[in-house]
């Protein structure tokens, strides 16, 4: 990985600048290396936090609380394109099967691995292995390498945009791609708007341990108060998301460990046996998030940036992942079409494919959250009937499996 040694005021010639290293912004840089190579692109990474100066063969001794991320079937094999799967799949718990269900009622639905005929449905990794695996796979590639480093001013040239940097680099891009999960200030800076639906609800996320193995898999639960998953973590261990109307997570929060699990055993059952540890809890408040401006000449959004989702369905990566490899598709067709990067017919071309998506993924995982968070008289029986319908009908339970999976837009 090259780092700039440039001086304060010099300006740089970039064709793309990547603003944010962190997992969407390093697989895109990941899934640009054979276009590099092809066309000789000279490309910047610029990302705010310092890197770990570990190598992805030092000692891994991955933290009880570390937050990890759920990885459709489809987003390991585009983790195989880029040439990263084989690293990352070591600390991968997969998921061999999908249970959903309402509490209070008997509907439930069942997707399995094996009725798919695919080793897994998906996978639960740490993102600090995903980001460590990913880093690594970087350091082979001819990018140059800001950090830490933030982008001060984003300003709209001729042919692209001038980044000004914290470290007194100054840079023009004829393509900037803002992977920076949209808490820079930059789409605001460029007068780029969100349109955002609040849930009224805040995300509780801890890991905790279970007397009983999980045996792979993953719950989605629904109840009065909103949806709530666990997934499948190496040992006896679970990461958990506890969906609350906004303001009640305080009260859990400053619950002892003890409390908190009675209250989260009463709320969930037994199906994992019984509650025996909880790490660190974190509360996130959840919106549905969508940039008004995908794209626009110079410029592209991806991933948080672009979208925020409820972590219902655990969508959110993996459509970012999906729109990376969109974008690298676009820019290869684009150079094939003899257009200059940045040019807004190569743009509008990948916001297409990108719009049909996300709308999917927003009906799919909004859908659900509405749904299961309406009360209306015979609507619970409904949903309940519903659940053992679609698990009784094959068809549908693996459209659905599919669908989770990453295979299907």
């Amino acid at each position: 990985m090259q780092r700039s040694k440039q001086t304060a005021g010099q300006a740089l010639t970039h064709d793309i600048v990547i603003v944010g290293g962190g997992l969407v912004g390093a697989s895109l840089g990941c899934a640009l290396a054979p276009l590099i190579k092809r066309y000789g692109w000279r490309v910047a990474v610029i990302e705010s936090s310092p890197l770990a100066s570990q190598t992805i063969k030092s000692a891994w001794q991955p933290s009880f609380d570390a937050r990890a991320s759920a990885i459709a079937e489809g987003s390991a094999q585009r983790f195989q394109q880029l040439g990263v799967w084989d690293a990352m799949r070591v600390e991968a718990t997969p998921i061999k099967r999908i249970h959903i269900s309402e509490r209070g009622r008997l509907g439930a639905t069942r997707l399995s691995a094996d009725e798919l005929g695919v080793a897994a449905l998906g996978h639960v990794i740490p993102n600090a292995w995903m980001g460590r695996v990913l880093h690594h796979h970087l350091a082979s590639l001819p990018l140059e390498w800001h950090c830490p480093a933030k982008v001060e001013q984003l300003t709209p040239i001729a042919g692209g945009h001038q980044l000004q940097l914290s470290d007194g680099s100054q840079l023009t891009a004829a393509l900037t791609v803002l992977a920076d999960g949209g808490r820079s200030g930059l789409k605001e800076q460029l007068g780029i708007g969100s349109r955002r639906e609040p849930y009224e609800q805040t995300a509780l996320i801890a890991h905790v341990g279970v007397s009983q193995p999980h045996h792979g898999i993953a719950y989605e639960r629904f109840t009065s108060h909103g949806p709530m998953a666990l997934l499948p973590l190496p040992g006896q261990a679970m990461e958990l998301v506890w969906t609350h109307p906004s303001g009640s997570e305080r009260a859990r929060m400053a619950l002892s460990d003890r409390e908190f699990l009675l209250q989260l055993q009463r709320a969930f059952g037994d199906r994992v046996g019984r509650f025996t540890r909880v790490g660190s809890r974190h509360a996130y408040p959840l919106s549905l998030v969508t940039a008004e401006e995908p794209v626009r000449p110079g410029l592209a959004v991806l991933g948080n940036a672009a979208h925020a989702l409820h972590p219902v369905a655990g969508q959110g990566f993996n459509l970012a992942l999906r729109g990376v490899m969109d974008l690298v598709e676009a820019l290869e067709q684009g150079e094939l079409a003899s257009r200059r990067l940045g040019d807004m017919t190569t743009l509008q071309a990948f916001e297409k494919q990108r719009s049909r998506d996300r709308a999917n993924v927003i009906r799919f995982s909004d859908g659900l959250v509405r749904l299961f968070g309406l009360s209306f008289p015979l609507l619970p029986h409904a949903r309940a009937a519903g659940l053992i319908g679609l698990n009784m009908i094959g068809p549908l339970r693996r459209g659905l499996a599919r669908r989770a999976m990453g295979l299907e837009r």
